[in-house]
């Protein structure tokens, strides 16, 4: 740019709009498998929300805050003189920033390394490609200084923003999932609008740094993608950890006050209700970045501002592709996208690939206690007709969940009674969202409760509680 386009003389294999975790991960596996790879950023670093406002941020947060709750309890470990410890909060961020940097900065070299040409700016398509070539027009900052990247196939990774409630802003009171990560102070009070992972998460880390914390949610239960029984279980546990939890209630107004926010709402029973603190969290989920990407200039219609693909994330426009919070169906989590960036290269490369599959996503919520959930709840598989066996083990029974003082929660197995296949299983408890890895691959090759009652567990690990997990459907964990 800056005048000169050395751009303008190349044709890519593949043109990426979009630098986050479905985009780079699209652009560096297309790289390795011999592509000529563009990769568009309209900000100064890669990574995307993820990295910087999303997974990455959020649970170096959350792992202070786990540190934090162990030392409530050194001297029972064995560690004396913990007596008064006192939260530093601009070295906990300090730290939670230094992490993204050394990850934002690995990123510049993946992609040195792969040979990968990144373009800053703002891309949109132009139209249909002619003479099989696409040209996708990028603009800088200024809004006025452009360029034009060639390519023969294109891949949309324009991400997604946190949805705002109808007439509020996000500002220093009113926040989403990006204010809150930089708090100069952490507040003494917060109301968390929405009880999906977003809003459990940042719950849990302030309710450990000692805030008076409520969640507010519209459906019937917290965190509601997930099994019926783990939901319950989580209401618990927050409960006994101290923060308000109500449900099934609607927010009619939010107001500032003198000491912060009030928000106005209607609970479950229809009664007027509200809540004071000095910060509120609207955690209502995400909304896909399609709006100014040239969309319209091509074949492709959009659902609910989404875009549809077929099993391989090509559009209704040939030779372009959706991957990542943008595409039509598929959970908004950064695995998801990368995997699909994964299946759109390697198919492009000619390469074995094969569809990413809905079911078999895992879904992780770093809140205390964790989650991890792959496949069909209870409730989905009995909807699905299946004839359905289920197997409970509490991690009360795990002696490694007693090493590490963690014994909240369960393993859920849920199969099918007639084969014995594993359908899904729903985990909460201690380092779940290390523990579900195992299950995506059982529910992956398709094993029946039958080979992983036999499948041989190192002891004592929390892992355990999965084999008794599974024993459990057939009435025979052994620790229970």
């Amino acid at each position: 740019m800056n005048g000169v386009d050395p751009l303008a003389e190349t044709i890519y294999d593949l043109v990426i709009v979009g630098g986050g975790p479905a985009g780079y991960t699209c652009g560096i596996r297309a790289a390795q498998l011999g592509l000529k790879v563009a990769l568009i950023e309209k900000t100064d670093k890669l990574g995307g929300t993820c990295l910087h406002w999303g997974c990455i941020p959020t649970k170096a947060m959350l792992f202070s805050a786990e540190v934090w709750d162990h030392l409530k309890h050194a001297e029972s470990y064995g560690i004396d003189g913990v007596t008064a410890p006192r939260l530093n909060w601009e070295n906990l961020l300090k730290r939670k920033n230094e992490i993204v940097t050394k990850h934002t900065k690995g990123l510049d070299f993946l992609m040195k390394k792969n040979k990968i040409t990144v373009v800053r700016g703002h891309g949109r398509l132009t139209g249909p490609a002619k003479d099989g070539v696409f040209t996708v027009e990028v603009t800088a900052g200024d809004n006025k200084t452009t360029a034009a990247v060639q390519g023969r196939k294109v891949v949309l990774a324009t991400g997604s923003d946190a949805r705002m409630l109808p007439g509020y802003q996000a500002d220093e009171t009113i926040l989403t999932n990006m204010e809150i990560l930089t708090l100069p102070a952490p507040p003494k009070s917060l109301i968390v609008i929405g009880s999906g992972a977003v809003g459990v998460e940042f719950a849990s880390i302030f309710r450990s740094f000692g805030a008076e914390v409520s969640i507010l949610e519209a459906l019937p239960r917290m965190v509601p993608v997930e099994d019926e029984e783990v939901s319950k279980e989580l209401t618990r546990a927050f409960k006994k950890r101290d923060i308000d939890v109500s449900t099934g209630c609607m927010v009619e107004k939010i107001e500032k006050t003198p000491g912060g926010v009030k928000v106005s709402f209607k609970d479950a029973s229809g009664k007027a209700q509200s809540k004071e603190a000095e910060k509120v969290l609207v955690a209502v989920g995400r909304g896909p970045r399609t709006a100014d990407a040239g969309i319209d200039k091509v074949k492709i219609t959009l659902d609910r501002g989404y875009i549809p693909v077929n099993e391989w994330m090509e559009t209704t426009e040939p030779g372009v592709y959706a991957i990542g919070d943008i595409v039509a169906g598929l959970p908004q989590l950064a695995h998801v996208g990368s995997m699909s960036g994964i299946v759109v290269a390697s198919k492009l490369a000619g390469k074995y690939a094969r569809p990413v599959r809905k079911e078999r996503v895992p879904g992780c919520t770093y809140c205390d206690p964790q989650i991890g959930s792959v496949g069909l709840t209870e409730a989905q598989a009995k909807e699905k007709g299946y004839a359905v066996k289920v197997g409970k083990f509490p991690f009360m029974g795990n002696s490694k969940a007693t090493i590490i003082d963690s014994h909240e929660g369960f393993v859920k197995v849920v199969s099918d009674a007639r084969y014995g296949e594993v359908l899904g299983v729903h985990i909460i408890g201690p380092q779940a969202t290390e523990l579900i890895a195992e299950c995506v691959v059982a529910l992956e090759l398709e094993a029946t409760v039958e080979e992983l009652m036999f499948t041989i567990h190192a002891h004592p690990t929390l892992a355990e509680s999965l084999l008794d997990g599974f024993s459990a459907v057939e009435g025979m964990a052994v620790n229970v």
